[in-house]
């Protein structure tokens, strides 16, 4: 604490590696992954440029990243959330630190890659002796990884002990309530436990459908069979260009994908991270265009509209909650705004009057007071802020909502919040839902 700026400029990266949980607002978007990663391994060890190229290469392979050689050379934007976790980890471990802080490290990882980080880390604690403070919601990883383990709410310490002590005789109300509300994996829930310690804690009320703004009447159109259908879909993203055809290379990220999703239903969708999960939902909702194959929505054939004109009524239909609250919304605007917004541009709303009561009502019903919706989204912790994505995301009344990765980043108090609250809006709307996870016991 005694040191001045440019001596613990020396101290990070080199003593104490930093593992930050949302990798898209740590890695430089202009730079490519192997300039982030030489930099960090030219700066804090002595090694030529080459020696650091082949080191990062070698990092990249060691956290589960397929093609490194190729890979390296792309940007952060090209990755998937969990691939981009990987880099981060990556360049933490790179540098060879004596001490470790892994705030969330695997959140956004599926198990299997989650135990291949978690084993990672371990090793390299035991090997070279490192220190390792690990930051998580995740009991789980709490339990397989930890010696010793420190309870935290609201600033402070309710407990602190040895993990098994602590996990297998709580002794703070807290602490209970906290592992009482761990989903289990081997049984299917109708409601997610809360942590009932938590005073602001409740469940919000039922909604009205026969007199409620959200329940009236959209227009749907005369079709059979499913809402969705998906026909031997593929895509895949250019690595490296070439001015022939057979000298570029491609990740093939969906291949030959087929599934219906009929009306009023849940549709799971699982997989490890960078399987293709969040590369479907985009190219449902038109963010990517597929290379071939098929996607029906309400009868309707999707590839073959061309224009932005024919597409806008169904992107009012169909509306997506993306994994990653922090970049999903406008840091310039108000929350009002944000929700108003798609109000606005469809024009679901005689007057300015009508949409602040719209909003103000959506607010309400996902757990956020009216107060809130005159602040910014940096205001807001990452549940509230999934909050504010789930109301922009049912202004537009659809009748299909994609949820991707919804509450990949929350504890198990605000996953269970945030799950509870999709699960009354499916019953009481009729929604249908594309649900993607990698987190089995959600899933189920």
């Amino acid at each position: 604490t005694g040191l001045d700026k440019e001596s613990m400029r020396k101290v990070r990266g080199k003593d104490i590696g930093f593992i930050f949980q949302d990798p898209m607002t740590s890695l430089n978007p202009l730079f490519t992954v192997e300039d982030q990663m030489v930099e960090a391994i030219t700066t804090n060890l002595n090694l030529s440029t080459d020696e650091a190229k082949k080191r990062a290469v070698k990092w990249l392979n060691a956290v589960g990243i397929p093609g490194a050689e190729i890979r390296i050379k792309q940007y952060p934007h090209q990755f998937s959330g969990g691939m981009r976790q990987r880099v981060v980890i990556a360049i933490a471990l790179s540098t060879e630190p004596k001490f470790i802080i892994a705030d969330e490290p695997t959140t956004a990882l599926d198990v299997s890659i989650q135990d291949q980080i978690l084993e990672l880390i371990k090793k390299l604690c035991k090997d070279h002796n490192v220190g390792c403070m690990l930051v998580t919601h995740d009991m789980g990883v709490v339990s397989a990884v930890t010696d010793r383990i420190a309870v935290m709410y609201k600033g402070e310490l309710m407990e602190f002990g040895d993990t098994q002590d602590v996990l297998g005789n709580p002794q703070h109300e807290y602490t209970k309530s906290l592992i009482s509300a761990v989903p289990r994996a081997d049984k299917k829930l109708d409601r997610f436990p809360l942590v009932t310690y938590i005073e602001d804690v409740n469940e919000d009320g039922k909604i009205d459908v026969k007199t409620h703004w959200l329940g009236e009447a959209i227009e749907k159109p005369d079709y059979e069979g499913p809402i969705l259908s998906v026909r031997n879909m593929n895509l895949k993203f250019l690595t490296q260009g070439a001015f022939l055809e057979k000298n570029r290379s491609y990740i093939h990220a969906v291949k030959d994908v087929s599934f219906d999703i009929y009306e009023g239903e849940t549709f799971g969708l699982v997989g490890e991270s960078g399987s293709g999960k969040s590369t479907v939902a985009r190219a449902i909702t038109g963010l990517y265009p597929p290379d071939s194959g098929e996607i029906i929505f309400e009868g309707r054939m999707l590839t073959d509209i061309k224009s932005e004109k024919e597409r806008l009524p169904i992107r009012r239909q169909m509306q997506m909650v993306f994994q990653n609250p922090y970049s999903s919304l406008n840091p310039r605007m108000r929350v009002r705004d944000i929700v108003a917004e798609p109000i606005r541009f469809h024009h679901l709303a005689e007057s300015e009057a009508q949409i602040k009561e719209i909003v103000d009502d959506l607010l309400d019903h996902v757990g956020l007071t009216r107060a809130s919706s005159g602040k910014f989204p940096h205001e807001f912790s990452g549940g509230q802020r999934q909050r504010i994505s789930i109301a922009r995301a049912l202004a537009t009344r659809p009748r299909l909502l994609l949820c991707d990765e919804p509450t990949s980043a929350l504890d198990v108090s605000v996953q269970a919040q945030i799950l509870n609250l999709l699960k009354d809006l499916q019953e009481e709307l009729n929604l249908t839902m594309l649900f993607i996870s990698h987190d089995l016991p959600v899933i189920r």
